[in-house]
C-alpha cells in the first residue's frame, strides 16, 4: 500500500494564486468598463433588456414610448377571508392597468394593503345567505367602486375575480 502525501502548503498556494488571478481579472474588467464609459459620447445605453423601444426614447417621455403597455395587477395574491357562517372564502383579485403611467403604478403598489382590507371587509360583511353563493358581478362592481374610491392618480376600469370558492368549515 502506498501513501500519497499531499502538500497542504502547495494546495493553499495554488488556491491563493487562482483567487488572485480571478480578482485581477475582475479589476481589469471594471477598469476597462469605466474607461469605455468615460470615453463614450452620447447617453444611449449600450445594451437594453426587454422591449423594442430604446431606453432613450422612453426617458425623453415620448407619448409613444410605451403606449400600449397594459399589464395585469395581481399583487393582492390569494385572499383567505373568514365569512359570518364560519366558512372561508378564497379569492384572487386582479385588474388591468397602464404600466406606462408610473405615478399610478406606484400608487397601486402602495395601496396593496388597503385593497386587501377593502376586499376582506366587503366579503366578510356579506349576510349569511349570500356567503354560500357569492354574486360575482355584484362583488366586482362593489369592490371596483371601493378600490377606485381610495385611488387619487387614476382609475381601475375592470376587475377580475379568480379562484373564487367558499370552503365550508362549519361542518
Amino acid at each position: 500500500m502506498t501513501n500519497i502525501n499531499i502538500n497542504k502548503d502547495k494546495i493553499s498556494h495554488t488556491v491563493y494564486i487562482a483567487l488572485l488571478v480571478a480578482v485581477g481579472a475582475l479589476v481589469l474588467l471594471l477598469g476597462i468598463g469605466t474607461i469605455f464609459g468615460l470615453l463614450r459620447s452620447g447617453s444611449e445605453p449600450v445594451l437594453t433588456l426587454g422591449g423594442t423601444e430604446s431606453a432613450h426614447t422612453f426617458a425623453q417621455g415620448s407619448p409613444h414610448s410605451q403606449e400600449d403597455d397594459i399589464r395585469v395587477f395581481s399583487g393582492l395574491g390569494r385572499l383567505r377571508i373568514p365569512l359570518v357562517n364560519s366558512s372561508t372564502l378564497l379569492v384572487a383579485i386582479a385588474f388591468p392597468y397602464d404600466a406606462s403611467d408610473i405615478a399610478f403604478t406606484e400608487e397601486l403598489a402602495a395601496k396593496v394593503g388597503d385593497f386587501r382590507m377593502l376586499a376582506t371587509g366587503y366579503f366578510s360583511a356579506l349576510p349569511v345567505e349570500s356567503a354560500e353563493q357569492v354574486d360575482d358581478e355584484a362583488a366586482k362592481r362593489e369592490i371596483l367602486r371601493l378600490f377606485n374610491g381610495s385611488l387619487r392618480l387614476g382609475r381601475i376600469e375592470a376587475l377580475y375575480l379568480t379562484d373564487l370558492m367558499v370552503l365550508d368549515t362549519a361542518r
